[in-house]
């Protein structure tokens, strides 16, 4: 408990600092997991670039584009009433999810050295299954109970750790 108290203290005093590095570090600890637990590679075989790769694109792109939307959104929809929090989840759901993911999967191409028509036709493969399995994963019922019950920090939502891991696991 203390380091999640650090944690919050940290986060009080930087939030942006704190979004944009937890969600390097867990994209990071995402693909770690990936490349070690399911692709079952072992430490000779790791990609410690592509790791690094991950990292950069959270603290790069994800951080600061996930934090701003939650900020506008928790200044768009205030409160944490269980109206607003369904309110929040349909918001995010039906209109910043779609639009992230078009522009994190040509964003992860273009950081793999994808030439454009192999980027483009990657993105019109996998961008339905992954904005399928983003609604699998961010319509849940626990998703909409976070938004209700976490406070507000600082015009940046406490959510910011739970929902980095949630994006980092499912994208």
């Amino acid at each position: 408990m203390a380091l999640w108290r650090a944690y919050q203290r940290a986060l009080a005093a930087h939030p942006w600092k704190v979004q944009v590095l937890t969600a390097g570090s867990l994209m990071g600890l995402g693909d770690i997991i990936s490349q070690q637990l399911v692709e079952r590679r072992g430490l000779q075989q790791h990609q410690t670039g592509r790791t690094l790769t991950m990292a950069s694109l959270g603290c790069g792109f994800v951080g600061p584009v996930v934090g701003g939307w939650y900020r506008v959104l928790d200044h768009l929809i205030p409160g944490t009433t269980k109206v607003n929090a369904l309110k929040k989840m349909l918001l995010d759901q039906g209109g910043f999810a779609p639009c992230f993911l078009g522009c994190f999967l040509p964003l992860v191409g273009v950081l793999n050295g994808m030439s454009a028509q192999d980027n483009w036709a990657k993105l019109k493969r996998d961008y339905p299954d992954a904005l399928i399995t983003n609604y699998y994963v961010g319509c849940c019922p626990v998703r909409c109970c976070c938004l209700e019950l976490l406070p507000v920090l600082e015009g940046t939502s406490a959510l910011s750790l739970p929902c980095s891991v949630v994006r980092t696991l499912h994208c």
